[in-house]
């Protein structure tokens, strides 16, 4: 019976529902997350009646015909980058994208890969690292006798050096923008990756038309809402139990007829 085998899609979409929800609710508190949506179409139709035909010779075409959908398949897996909430750390190192734009970081190897959680730090010769210390780009050294570190909403990098009244500029934060930040391959531990569905990054100045402001001392926070992933778990749950439950109908039909036919 094709009844099982549709209710069976259904099934598996409704599994993939839930582990998306469960990597959203599971990244509730990282930094810089940004939530993930299961999205789903409709599979090929069997026609039992096809549309348009005339039913008789010389007559007017039927206005519609007997189309039997087939069940439904995952189409994609869209990461929302809706903004987070900033998060006040006071740490001089953190840093907090307030609107559009990446951090970029240069990965092993070379790569340009991209990021928006600014949990900033040193590294043994004083360059500004992420917390797996890949290098940001450009790169920031910090004087070894510093004092004090400020970064403004456009990204220009200021050392208070010891024994200096006034502070001094050190480097220029750039940031990356995408026509389309969906099209990002996340590679995990907050890092994506452009492709061809991205785009070419456009490296811009904070602050800038398009871009988002710089904020030291705040990190971005997840942008998952616990309230409506619970709601969102909740649909998926009923709705693999429906499927389940076509199942078992479709099961005690063939059941039925097998009795019967004995």
């Amino acid at each position: 019976m094709r009844a099982l085998a549709i209710a069976a899609t259904g099934m598996n979409a409704q599994q993939l529902n839930v582990e998306v929800i469960a990597n959203n609710i599971s990244n509730v508190n990282t930094t810089g997350f940004k939530a993930a949506r299961a999205e789903f179409t409709d599979l090929l139709y069997q026609a039992e009646r096809s549309l348009g035909v005339p039913a008789q010779a010389g007559e007017s075409p039927v206005p519609e015909g007997a189309m039997l959908g087939l069940g439904v398949r995952t189409a994609a897996i869209r990461n929302l980058h809706r903004q987070g909430s900033l998060a006040n750390t006071s740490n001089q190192f953190d840093l907090a994208l307030n609107g559009r734009g990446w951090f970029q970081v240069n990965a092993p190897g070379g790569e340009t890969i991209y990021t928006r959680a600014g949990s900033f730090n040193k590294n043994g010769d004083g360059q500004l690292v992420t917390i797996d210390g890949y290098t940001l780009q450009p790169a920031i050294i910090i004087p070894v006798n510093t004092i004090d570190v400020t970064i403004n909403e456009s990204g220009q990098v200021y050392a208070k050096i010891d024994g200096q009244a006034a502070p001094q500029e050190i480097g220029q934060l750039t940031l990356s923008n995408f026509a389309n930040d969906a099209g990002l391959e996340p590679l995990g531990n907050n890092f994506y990756r452009e492709t061809l569905a991205s785009g070419a990054p456009v490296v811009g100045v904070a602050g800038d038309p398009g871009f988002g402001k710089i904020h030291q001392g705040y990190l971005e926070a997840s942008n998952v809402d616990p309230i409506k992933e619970i709601t969102s778990l909740i649909s998926a749950q009923r709705a693999f139990e429906m499927n389940s439950k076509v199942i078992q109908a479709a099961d005690d039909m063939a059941g039925t007829v097998s009795k019967g036919i004995r």
